[in-house]
């Protein structure tokens, strides 16, 4: 399977031959054993080299997602030859801040972060699959499989995000009392996902209104219409990373009294042998923000947040 696909993308046997280290005697052999288990023609040959049938073009991209299933079964027996895999939900958000401070004091630990776009009951069952080694996520269900591990590593409060037109944009801290009274606009959410649930509680607890309607264009397209809104505003994660031009002024206020909170937890398999992920994890338990001495809000959806 491998010589197969050498071959397809090199388009000449020699220099698959060259890059498998074998011979280009071998890769024939290889082929042909290969169209004879699967009675058709894989390849068609001409001094130029070898071009793809269309059987050849159907079996390819297969043969590739084999090849990562058995490059994923090796590695998962030996997990020091691959990188940590760990899923965020977004790139901007406080796990990810977490992952690249962990990169910076561990430079030497090969790191893969990638966003598998699921809420936290997919991305369990993604860890629990072996797809991530560990994701971050609030823990929303009741029960866990039996293999899965949480430990809460964040609890990350709320800031206000407002353009410089709108009635809050000069306070230093507003409270969700305050925020009564306006918009707050977060198109897109899913209604059912973990996030969706969250911010349902949160406008019941406070009598918010949040305005889930509307197309959504990306984060940049967002923060325009909060610059030039004089009622919209957005809730955005206290260490969340954005970035906008000068001229565009927006604020970000911080929610207190009580400032709402979303506790967020590592999530990975307790059986997994991968030397990194302890080292994540003390990093994480050595880096966890106590509390100050304010009044929180948490959510209650589920006994397991």
């Amino acid at each position: 399977m491998r010589t197969f696909v050498a071959a397809a993308d090199a388009g000449q046997f020699q220099e698959a031959a060259a890059a498998l280290a074998i011979t280009q005697q071998g890769v024939s052999k290889r082929v042909a054993a290969l169209e004879q288990d699967l009675s058709v023609r894989l390849f068609t040959r001409s001094a130029r080299g070898v071009q793809l049938t269309v059987d050849g073009q159907a079996f390819l991209p297969h043969a590739r997602e084999l090849l990562r299933v058995a490059d994923r079964a090796d590695a998962s027996v030996r997990p020091g030859r691959r990188a940590l895999r760990i899923d965020v939900h977004s790139r901007r958000t406080a796990p990810a801040v977490l992952l690249q401070d962990f990169h910076r004091a561990h430079p030497e630990l090969p790191l893969d972060v990638v966003t598998l776009d699921v809420d936290g009951k997919g991305a369990i069952a993604a860890v629990e699959a072996g797809a991530v080694d560990a994701t971050f996520h609030a823990v929303t269900v009741r029960r866990l499989p039996a293999a899965i591990r949480t430990a809460r590593v964040l609890d990350e409060r709320h800031e206000l995000l407002v353009g410089p037109r709108h009635p809050l944009a000069d306070a230093e801290a507003v409270t969700p009392a305050q925020l009564a009274a306006h918009r707050i606009w977060m198109p897109g959410m899913a209604p059912g996902s973990e996030w969706a649930d969250y911010y349902v509680e949160l406008a019941a607890a406070f009598g918010l209104t949040i305005d889930v309607v509307g197309p959504v264009f990306g984060n940049e397209a967002l923060l325009a219409e909060l610059a030039d809104s004089a009622s919209l505003s957005t809730l955005v994660g206290e260490h969340s990373r954005y970035l906008w031009p000068d001229s565009w002024d927006l604020r970000r206020i911080p929610v207190r009294d009580p400032a709402p909170v979303y506790p967020m937890s590592l999530i990975w398999r307790a059986d997994n042998p991968h030397p990194a992920l302890g080292k994540l994890r003390r990093h994480l338990r050595s880096r966890r923000a106590t509390t100050p001495d304010i009044e929180v809000w948490l959510p209650k959806v589920s006994g397991t947040y």
